[in-house]
């Protein structure tokens, strides 16, 4: 994909979703207090084609990169990326951002709200439990807690926490969460970065001047940390 080629992706994305800024080429953000709903266009290998995915990032997790965390085709009964080629563009990529917007798990057209945005962390945790005895989806786990924590929303990251501890009771006891020897040490640890709301602050602005996102403005409002 040429650079003129990459601009006219974005900006034909950017103009179907205005509430979105355009924080690099082929990326679109908006920020939800201590999170990060995006409109990702990567770009395929040959560079011929992009697979649009909308997806948030909770700020609130010290991590290199903005993820693709809650990406729409990982819950939907068709669970494959759809290719837009560069060449067919203009044709194609408002039909294929209305199939985006109806898979993705929040709305796109306005902003979602943090209990939106922690039910969406629970469903996709809880499809992850489904039929295992292993810890999975610990992600989405840690963020239903996390962000409702930072937003200042504690009866929702209370009731996010009891919902964790009630499915890490199905785990196997000889199993835990990657890089921990025990779930219940898991669990304290979550359990004191929820009551910690200063310390997910730091980490939030922390991450964002890692991320360079300070254009990518904040909403704020009710369920929602201020800027």
């Amino acid at each position: 994909m040429k650079k003129a080629d990459a601009r006219r992706v974005t900006s034909d994305w950017a103009e179907l979703f205005p509430e979105f800024t355009v924080w690099k080429p082929l990326r679109l953000l908006r920020r939800i207090g201590p999170v990060l709903q995006g409109i990702t266009l990567n770009r395929s290998t040959s560079g011929e084609q992009y697979y649009p995915t909308a997806h948030v990032h909770a700020l609130t997790r010290d991590f290199p990169v903005v993820s693709l965390s809650l990406a729409h085709y990982q819950h939907q009964p068709v669970t494959a990326k759809e290719a837009v080629d560069v060449g067919r563009h203009a044709e194609t990529f408002r039909a294929v951002a209305g199939r985006t917007e109806e898979r993705s798990p929040l709305p796109l057209r306005r902003r979602p709200d943090i209990a939106e945005i922690v039910q969406a962390y629970r469903a996709a945790a809880v499809a992850a439990q489904r039929g295992r005895r292993i810890p999975t989806g610990i992600p989405e786990l840690e963020d239903m807690v996390l962000v409702p924590a930072a937003a200042g929303e504690r009866p929702l990251a209370e009731e996010s926490l009891d919902r964790v501890r009630q499915i890490a009771d199905g785990w196997s006891k000889y199993e835990a969460p990657m890089g921990w020897t025990d779930t219940q040490e898991w669990l304290a640890h979550l359990e004191e970065r929820a009551g910690d709301p200063a310390g997910l602050a730091a980490t939030v602005e922390e991450q964002i001047v890692q991320h360079g996102l300070a254009k990518v403005p904040a909403e704020s409002g009710p369920g929602m940390m201020a800027p």
